[in-house]
């Protein structure tokens, strides 16, 4: 019987845990359209009290989540603040532009990390012929910026320099778990200036689905309308919110051994010759591997990672993205170390 692949590829690939398994199976349920569904109404409260908002709505995608927040907070013919490497601009299919009518307006920052004196600039004017900037969006922890941290006083700043001259703050915190666990702090301390939060119950918690929308009473209101416009009002999803309760509640304790597997993995691969990696900068599940010194660009890397038994993502053609998670565990990530240094020594 062939080894199973030791797959890198993201944190999303993780599998639900036999205790989800039976609370999906012996979940109560009812019509989440009728508001009628026990146990996603005990997932959303769960959410708002841990995240410290008045209300939380579940959402079949970290996208939809997005997506619902920046609908809510702006008006077509608006911009949207970003990083230049986000989620919501790279990933999310131009939803901001097709949904809600409004512009993008990226701006890059070092690690992923805006700030003040980065955004100031990209803010537009009080000109009638320009389009006026609707909403600022964060990235905590930063994908494609290898899983950068933006601490609670980064946060706090940006948003309290924002609320002066009239702007609201969404954050993607799609692995803001990852984030406070490398802070030694809560989300809630992370996403309290924030004007609306989403997060993912699918990535490092395990979840076999869905991500939740945090915010005001009024806001979720509200995005429990556009959610369903959307095509996301759902039916008896207890079977899903059950697993979720489980992410939530008993997951993150345990997001400190990803962490601490990546940094292994970034020290393994970082001794291996032509290999750009910098263990010193790994904060949380997120290794990043330059691979322009190799002869191959990522797509052949990628190839050769495969057929030896490893899955790998890509960020661009000369760099690979690697995650740990719960289902990869130490002796897979020196496996896998091992792995890449018998492609380039082959």
């Amino acid at each position: 019987m062939a080894e199973p692949m030791i797959d890198l590829r993201s944190d999303t690939v993780t599998k639900p845990t036999a205790e989800m398994r039976a609370a999906m199976a012996d979940a109560e349920v009812g019509d989440d359209v009728y508001l009628e569904d026990p146990t996603v109404n005990k997932l959303q409260e769960a959410a708002a009290a841990i995240f410290g908002k008045e209300a939380a709505l579940f959402v079949p995608s970290g996208t939809m989540g997005n997506q619902i927040a920046i609908h809510l907070h702006t008006s077509p013919g608006q911009e949207v603040i970003t990083e230049r490497q986000a989620h919501v601009f790279n990933y999310e299919l131009a939803a901001m532009a097709a949904i809600s009518g409004v512009l993008a307006r990226p701006v890059a920052a070092p690690d992923g990390i805006l700030d003040w004196e980065l955004l100031r600039p990209a803010i537009a004017p009080k000109i009638y012929y320009r389009a006026q900037t609707g909403l600022i969006t964060l990235e905590n922890t930063h994908n494609m910026a290898g899983g950068s941290v933006y601490t609670a006083s980064q946060i706090d700043d940006v948003c309290d320099h924002a609320h002066e001259v009239g702007l609201p703050v969404h954050l993607d915190g799609a692995r803001i778990f990852n984030a406070a666990t490398a802070l030694g702090c809560d989300v809630a301390r992370l996403c309290r200036s924030c004007d609306s939060v989403m997060f993912c119950l699918s990535k490092g918690l395990a979840a076999p689905v869905g991500s939740l929308l945090a915010s005001t009473r009024d806001f979720v209101e509200e995005a429990r309308r556009v959610r369903k416009m959307m095509g996301g009002g759902m039916r008896q999803i207890g079977v899903l919110a059950a697993a979720g309760l489980i992410a939530l509640e008993k997951m993150p304790a345990r997001l400190s051994e990803d962490h601490a597997n990546a940094r292994l993995l970034a020290e393994l691969l970082s001794k291996i010759p032509r290999l750009d990696v910098h263990p010193e900068r790994v904060q949380t599940n997120i290794v990043v591997v330059g691979v322009q010194d190799t002869g191959y660009d990522s797509s052949r890397f990628l190839q050769l990672l495969k057929q030896r038994g490893v899955l790998s993502g890509t960020v661009d053609e000369n760099t690979l993205r690697l995650l740990t998670h719960l289902d990869v565990n130490r002796t897979q990530i020196v496996q896998a170390a091992q792995i890449f240094r018998d492609v380039l020594e082959r």
